[in-house]
């Protein structure tokens, strides 16, 4: 029998996007998808999804509820690189085009356990009166091609955006292996994944 140090270590993440605040909005619905490292890949579970349309609540918050399930394991040799999970919500407009009504991403928890974060969502904005005017009535307004470049760095330096919104997920974080290949996650108050060589 093997009992060898592990090649590999997983990540298991499940949990939900629970629910949005767009005060401004009804009527919206959203998409996720997770962005890693080379050295990662998913081995059961879903990278995207789309989850259903619904309407704002009529009690005082006012809040959309999803409660849009999501799951993926992922199996990697070095956590550079550690997935993100990237959130895109959508709504119609006035002439009944589908547009973008925020974007936003955060780090999966480094640490078993739940886990719930807000994110604060954001749009691309234009660079002009006219040109803001323009998008509005052809209906058009600025997206990127990509949501993923909301969790990469390049290409966003000179992206004016606009904050609208949140989003709150809930995680359940399980890990395998990690330790027995040299790392350990320390807990942080922070977004962003902190790890340390053991």
């Amino acid at each position: 029998m093997f009992t060898g140090k592990p090649s590999v270590f997983l990540l298991m993440v499940n949990g939900q996007i629970e629910s949005a605040d767009f005060p401004e909005f009804d009527e919206l619905y959203c998409k996720y998808s997770y962005v890693y490292g080379h050295d990662w890949a998913p081995t059961t579970g879903l990278e995207e999804g789309i989850s259903q349309i619904t309407s704002k609540n009529r009690d005082c918050n006012q809040h959309f509820v999803w409660n849009f399930p999501m799951e993926i394991t992922f199996k990697s040799t070095n956590p550079f690189g550690w997935p993100q999970i990237v959130v895109s919500v959508y709504g119609a407009d006035l002439f009944g085009n589908d547009v973008v009504r925020g974007y936003g991403g955060v780090h999966v928890p480094t640490t078993p356990g739940r886990h719930k974060r807000t994110i604060p969502m954001f749009v691309p904005e234009s660079s002009s009166k006219l040109q803001k005017f323009t998008s509005w009535l052809m209906g058009r307004r600025p997206e990127f091609t990509d949501p993923k470049v909301v969790a990469q760095g390049e290409g966003r330096e000179v992206t004016r955006v606009l904050s609208q919104g949140y989003v709150t997920i809930s995680f359940n974080i399980v890990t395998k292996d990690l330790k027995k290949l040299g790392y350990d996650s320390i807990p942080t108050n922070s977004h962003n994944p902190v790890l340390s060589d053991v």
